[in-house]
Formats: structure tokens, sequence, C-alpha cells
């Protein structure tokens, strides 16, 4: 099974990530956890461009195509062998991040996107994607002091150096894209308690594992 996890900066997905990964190990699955961008060799090289605030100056569709590259990669390198293995792979962010970042967010045709989407991950799109749904407000907050807290705040910070107006816009982005999407998409409420954002998180990673079972 393939589980994403989206949201806007600051909703929590990376404490929500290792919670979950914790969680199903326990419950006996062999997990994998990874990251786009930067999941794969060359993704990390990408990573430390496309989230360093020196890149500011990258267009969007320089952007898009970086973001394409990394996923093309992290699939054919990462994912896709893990799946074969028969493991569970939990991802932090994936395909619906371009077409909500660029398409929203930088004002790309989000048809498009997903698109071009297609080509880079071959039709493997994941079972669930939960979204983590919190006001940019808060969220921005969140990432601008764990950042500056974990010192990253020059070579991982860029998108955190955007306008609030384009935070607003990946929200809105994200729940229109997600009702599109409804049939793999589960909306989180992350301005919850973290214990109440991992009941919810649970309750519909156990729903989908039943499912498939």
């Amino acid at each position: 099974m393939f589980i994403t996890l989206e949201g806007t900066e600051g909703s929590g997905k990376s404490t929500v990530l290792e919670r979950l990964k914790n969680w199903l190990m326990e419950e006996g699955h062999g997990v994998v956890l990874t990251r786009e961008p930067g999941g794969s060799r060359l993704g990390r090289t990408l990573r430390s461009i496309l989230l360093d605030i020196a890149s500011k100056d990258l267009t969007g569709e320089a952007e898009l195509f970086l973001y394409l590259a990394d996923r093309a990669q992290h699939v054919q390198q990462v994912i896709r062998p893990a799946l074969d293995e028969g493991m569970l792979v939990l991802c932090d962010r994936y395909a619906d991040s371009t077409v909500v970042y660029q398409g929203y967010g930088r004002g790309l045709d989000p048809k498009l996107l997903h698109q071009f989407n297609e080509v880079a991950v071959r039709g493997l799109w994941p079972d669930l994607t939960l979204l983590l749904d919190i006001d940019p407000e808060i969220g921005l907050k969140r990432a601008m002091s764990r950042n500056l807290a974990e010192g990253i705040c020059n070579t991982e910070g860029r998108f955190e150096a955007e306008a609030m107006p384009f935070h607003h816009r990946i929200r809105d982005g994200y729940l229109a894209w997600a009702a599109v999407n409804r049939s793999r998409f589960a909306i989180i409420d992350a301005s919850k308690s973290p214990d109440e954002v991992f009941e919810q998180v649970t309750a519909a990673v156990q729903a989908k594992l039943t499912q498939a079972s």
C-alpha cells in the first residue's frame, strides 16, 4: 500500500509520519518512510536547489521540471521497488504537491500538471492521501519557528519566504484538489491536538487497510 501526506507549511506532516510509521510497524507491517523532494540520491541534490532560499529566482516552469525529475527517479529507485517487496510506503509529499504548488500556487494549468505527473510516476498514484489541513497563518508560524530552531531558514526556507496570499492559495488549492480526488483523499483537521490529529490519521489508514484486505 502507498500512503502520502500532504499539507501546507507547518501542518505537522513530519511528526505524523514518524508516529504513523511506528504504529504500523507495531501492527506488523513492513514500512518504508520517504519524502519528496529528496527520496533518492538525485533527489537529495535537487532538494538542496529547490528549497534553498537562494533559488528564489527559479521560474515556475523550471521549478516544475526539477520536481518532476526528482519524482521520476524516486518512483523508479525507491517507491516501486519497496511496493514490489510488499512494503507499505509512507511518503512526505508526492505528485499532488506539484499540482497544488505549481498549479494553484504558481498559476500553471493543474490539468496539464496532472498529465506531466502521469509521465513521471508511470501511473503510480497513492492508495490513500492524508491532507493535513490548517490555517496557513498558524502553519507558517510553526514552520518558521521550526526552521529557526533547526538552523535551516536559508537552506530549506524558500517556500516559507513566500507572501501570505501564496500560502492561502495553496490551502485553497489542496481543498479543491481533494474534492476532485475524494476517493483517495482524507482531510485531517491539523488544528487539533497532536493526539487528536493522530487519531484521525489512524482511523483513515485503518479504514483503507480494512478495505484492501
